[in-house]
């Protein structure tokens, strides 16, 4: 905070001056030096070979001057940019001040009892309501701060990133090694700190959205065209929607002795799981036989196989959560597209309200049945290189939760209601620990589709997925897909 910032526009200064002399250098060299293989008096091998190398430190010479602007001009970018990105979090700190918070030197902040009158103390040491407030207020100035902090430092890496990349011999096979830097070119990122961001994808898949979402639409544009697979593969189309299990379906785990009863109930589940095998219902077979193997590790669901089996589950995608937002998604698109100068590609993070439905196909209502639903995505806009106009085009996903578990009550017939089994039987499993409920969770192949198109979106992947029978050899034994 205390950092005296215009260094860095000394520095610059200096740089520049280094230039100037680089420049008068290269002019000398050119006259006295270079000029010398040009000339009618020396001619030959010897003329050529000299020529030749002259050309060469001639040529370093040029990119000396190039070199030492490109970091001069990173400098003063620096300087401008963390003076903002400082000013801001001076700014946040004084507004928690304000709001009654106190600041530590570390950035930590407490609320502020002290400036309390003994009324107000009072109130505050009797009522935990009014404690809670003020806990919550001052982690929510915490995160503010915290965000203030990584700003500045994504901003440094970025300048470390530039600094590198003004150094680095762009021509490597121009006769020198590891000479100057002939062609520095201007980052394509709108700042240093969103060349920091960009640098630095997490490597925990869960936290990608949220960096991707972060990302100015810019940054987004130039990722996805320099490292497009790569950042799909790493998860930029997952949902930012956390979901959770909405009840406890049987309850505690292992918690109570099993009787001989539990070991016949556990045998015809075995068996209904095996049946359904047999008959072609092999979603449900299999997630039967995830829950009585017993580990409650989550699941995941082949949503194209879903997808392509369920039309009611298919057409539900196409119409709750495609089709009522591709207009939306679109205008927001360009927005962001003419808002960033209307000539560089912009990605928008999108993503469909969740729902809770349920699926209707025979198979898959015995396999999932209610479930959480949504889409995740981004949408691109291109600017056209003749001035036309833009191209708009949206990548996304199709994103299905559960928890597979047994309500009280309830029954669920198998084998077109030739045998019906109990829930709480099967949540008894679940309770003497023969069997674990879990989690399931899938997201569909990656589609594409052109928003400047009258044609809606649509929700069939052109991979169904595999069979799933007992033959398909990759279907695997612990995960649905």
């Amino acid at each position: 905070m205390s950092t005296d910032l215009t260094t860095l526009t000394a520095a610059a200064a200096k740089w520049e001056e280094v230039a100037a002399r680089f420049k008068t250098l290269e002019g000398r060299y050119e006259k006295d030096v270079h000029g010398v293989s040009l000339g009618e008096s020396w001619i030959g091998l010897s003329a050529n070979a000299a020529n030749a190398r002259f050309t060469v430190t001639l040529n370093e010479l040029q990119g000396a001057q190039k070199e030492a602007t490109a970091v001069a001009r990173v400098l003063r970018d620096a300087y401008v940019q963390l003076t903002g990105l400082r000013n801001r979090l001076k700014a946040v700190r004084d507004d928690a001040v304000t709001a009654g918070m106190r600041v530590s030197d570390q950035g930590m902040v407490a609320f502020d009892t002290a400036r309390l009158t003994p009324s107000e103390r009072t109130a505050y040491l009797h009522d935990p309501d009014f404690q809670q407030t003020a806990h919550d207020q001052a982690g929510e100035w915490t995160e503010k701060l915290a965000q203030a902090v990584k700003a500045l430092a994504d901003a440094d890496d970025g300048i470390r990133l530039a600094l590198d990349a003004a150094v680095l011999d762009s021509a490597p096979l121009d006769g020198t090694f590891n000479g100057f830097n002939r062609n520095p070119q201007v980052s394509p990122y709108p700042s240093l700190e969103e060349a920091g961001k960009a640098a630095n994808m997490p490597q925990d898949r869960s936290a990608v959205a949220q960096w991707w979402s972060d990302l100015d639409p810019v940054t987004r544009g130039v990722l996805l065209r320099e490292r497009g697979e790569e950042l799909r593969a790493a998860g930029i189309l997952d949902p930012l929607y956390r979901w959770k299990s909405p009840d406890s379906g049987s309850g505690p785990f292992d918690m109570e002795d099993p009787t001989p009863r539990d070991l016949s109930l556990h045998a015809q589940a075995l068996g209904i799981a095996t049946a359904g095998d047999v008959i072609g219902q092999t979603g449900a077979s299999r997630n039967m036989l995830h829950y009585l193997r017993g580990t409650g590790e989550t699941l995941d669901l082949d949503v194209d196989r879903m997808l392509a089996d369920d039309a009611d589950f298919r057409s539900k995608i196409e119409s709750n959560h495609l089709a009522v937002n591709q207009d939306s998604w679109r205008r927001q698109a360009l927005a962001e597209f003419h808002e960033a100068g209307g000539d560089r590609t912009v990605v928008v993070p999108v993503e469909s309200r969740t729902r809770h439905t349920n699926l209707e196909s025979d198979e898959w209502f015995r396999a999932v049945g209610a479930h959480a639903q949504n889409v995740s995505g981004f949408v691109t806009v291109t600017p056209d290189a003749h001035g036309g106009a833009p191209k708009v085009s949206l990548d996304y996903q199709v994103n299905v939760w559960d928890r597979y578990n047994w309500d009280p009550g309830k029954s669920t017939p198998f084998a077109g209601g030739l045998i019906s089994i109990s829930d709480d039987d099967m949540g008894r499993l679940h309770k003497v620990g023969f069997a674990q409920e879990f989690d399931m969770k899938g997201s569909s192949s990656p589609q594409r589709h052109d928003l400047d198109s009258p044609t809606p979106p649509t929700a069939a992947p052109e991979d169904q997925g595999r069979e799933g029978t007992r033959g398909d050899v990759s279907r695997g034994e612990e995960k649905n897909r």
